[in-house]
């Protein structure tokens, strides 16, 4: 019975401790999204934080591919800082002046299928091999989320418009995953990140129509002189 009790206490103790650094993570991970939204750079910093929490977190629950992510993510926040900080040197207004800010971009249709079909691709090999070799849970959910993570990871420091769509439908099936793995305050982050991918989309839409005019607009004035 002592046994029994100690081990009740135990599991308590780390759910406590877990779910102390989970919060440290979510919050964290919120500052990250919000920033970026705005496009400051800063989000960066708190990307790198929250993802250190979260490899460390995914690790214990078993969810190997998502604590690799994170790992891959603490790498894409140290280039996203980067990348952001140092524009190209070929990014310059009609005028011939260089911009102080890496330029909000879309991808066309076609491209978009190709990133998709080549990385669900991907994410079925992926899915396949920790289901066959590894203890992973949910083996194919979790390569795809992955996969997929990975890829719109490098789109955001790419500042490619139509990442925002690609982490509605990610956000979307990470819920249920991190449900089942009983990380409620993750679940719940990624309920809030789903409307917040949609204003983030809506947000860098209106820069991105805005440059465009305002690029028209010198191109024209350009052309007069």
């Amino acid at each position: 019975m002592n046994d029994v009790i100690l081990a009740i206490q135990q599991a308590f103790s780390e759910a406590s401790v877990m779910t102390f650094w989970e919060a440290i993570a979510v919050m964290l991970a919120l500052v990250y999204l919000i920033l970026a939204m705005r496009t400051n750079i800063w989000c960066w910093s708190a990307a790198f934080l929250s993802t250190a929490i979260y490899t460390v977190l995914f690790w214990n629950v078993s969810l190997l591919m998502e604590s690799v992510l994170n790992i891959y993510y603490m790498g894409m926040a140290v280039y996203g800082y980067w990348l952001w900080l140092h524009v190209p040197s070929m990014q310059e207004s009609p005028r011939h002046e260089v911009n102080t800010q890496l330029n909000i971009t879309s991808w066309s249709l076609t491209t978009h299928g190709i990133v998709i079909a080549v990385t669900a691709l991907v994410s079925i090999i992926v899915g396949y091999g920790m289901a066959n070799y590894t203890s992973a849970a949910f083996p194919y959910i979790d390569a795809a989320t992955t996969c997929f993570a990975v890829v719109t990871t490098y789109l955001v420091a790419k500042k490619v418009l139509e990442n925002w769509l690609y982490w509605v439908v990610i956000d979307v099936v990470s819920i249920y995953l991190y449900f089942q793995k009983g990380l409620m305050l993750t679940s719940g982050l990624f309920i809030l990140y789903v409307a917040m991918a949609v204003a983030g989309y809506m947000m860098w839409r209106k820069k991105y129509q805005h440059a465009i005019v305002k690029q028209d607009k010198l191109s024209q004035q350009t052309i007069s002189v």
